[in-house]
């Protein structure tokens, strides 16, 4: 089975994981500056499940705004 996300028939998997690479970077940088940890703390995450659902259309948000809402999903 291939994983593909799609969207309005679009695939949009190269977006999704081009954000995702671009959002634990972001976050890396704000905590640790670990790359690797960041990335698995963010697989755990609701913004990851969010991003990861094209009918969420968290995909089409900036990834600043996904890291802040991941950022202030740890915090609560």
């Amino acid at each position: 089975m291939e994983n593909k996300y799609i969207y309005n028939e679009q695939d949009i998997t190269t977006d999704i994981i081009m954000k995702i690479e671009n959002i634990v970077t972001l976050v890396a940088e704000r905590q640790s500056g670990d790359f690797d940890k960041a990335y698995r703390d963010f697989l755990e995450s609701k913004a990851y499940y969010a991003l990861r659902n094209p009918e969420s259309l968290m995909w089409a948000e900036s990834a600043e705004f996904i890291a802040d809402t991941y950022c202030e999903e740890r915090i609560s």
